[in-house]
């Protein structure tokens, strides 16, 4: 398994949105990071050829402002990390509401599992029908990690609440398919990462996110850019495969192994 670089001094915090024409969610998003009870250490926003004025509010917000031409959210989102300058990189969507807490409960993560290259969030939806906002994020993010899950062999990650450590990006930042704007670019990243490094849960408060997702047309192109997602990776991390290498790396990471090794 390859290093990871653990600090134990002061970690800086990256908070990366990728945005395109989103200018009103995102002035939402950009005021509650700036209040959160530890702040983020810089925020950039990654602007994908918007043509409102999604830079604009970024920049009076106090964000830094990466512009991408690439369309699609892969190569924004690769772009934002690529630009990130701390230790930990934290990714949300322009639609995005985080606690205030969200922040300090990322590095407090961190700080505890130093074997963690990644976590994933929790969310709920913060738009729609009040009474079925709960069950349908139960529905759309259990049915997403499920799914996912059987391909990947571990959790997934989710792009609407995420985070990860710099030295694990450096490592598979040159095999992710930041060109290809039909895959889900967490799902790639859960791929990549996931098969070198460990994903966790992220303890702590859920992220408000916008219901979109679901709405009709938009939902069934993340259907199939989830195909897209899991079927690019193919056949080298078809699942049976792709099972078996994990496998024989936790085996291999296990304490008992190492210590056979020693001995």
């Amino acid at each position: 398994m390859p290093e990871l670089s653990v600090d134990t001094g002061y970690v800086r915090t990256t908070v990366v949105i990728p945005v395109k024409d989103d200018a009103p969610l995102l002035a939402r998003c950009l005021r509650a990071l700036a209040a959160q009870t530890v702040p983020p250490d810089e925020v950039v926003v990654v602007d994908n050829a918007s043509s409102d004025d999604s830079a604009a509010i970024a920049l009076a917000a106090g964000a830094r402002v990466v512009f991408c031409a690439t369309p699609g959210i892969p190569a924004a989102a690769s772009t934002g990390y690529d630009s990130a300058q701390g230790e930990l990189i934290l990714r949300l969507d322009a639609d995005c509401v985080p606690a205030p807490t969200w922040v300090a409960e990322v590095r407090d993560a961190f700080s505890s599992a130093e074997e963690v290259a990644a976590f994933m969030g929790r969310a709920h939806f913060t738009d729609g029908p009040r009474a079925l906002r709960a069950p349908l994020a139960l529905l759309y993010l259990g049915a997403y990690a499920a799914m996912t899950g059987m391909a990947l062999g571990h959790l997934p990650l989710f792009g609407s609440n995420l985070a990860f450590r710099r030295s694990a990006w450096e490592h598979v930042k040159d095999h992710v398919h930041r060109e290809d704007s039909e895959v889900h670019d967490d799902l790639d990243l859960a791929f990549h990462l996931g098969a070198a490094f460990t994903i966790a849960r992220l303890p702590g408060s859920s992220m408000g996110m916008s219901m979109r997702p679901l709405t009709q047309g938009a939902f069934g192109r993340r259907v199939h850019r989830g195909f897209r997602s899991v079927t690019v990776h193919w056949p080298d991390d078809f699942p049976p495969r792709r099972w078996r290498r994990l496998v024989a790396r936790r085996r291999a990471a296990s304490p008992r192994a190492t210590a056979g090794v020693a001995a």
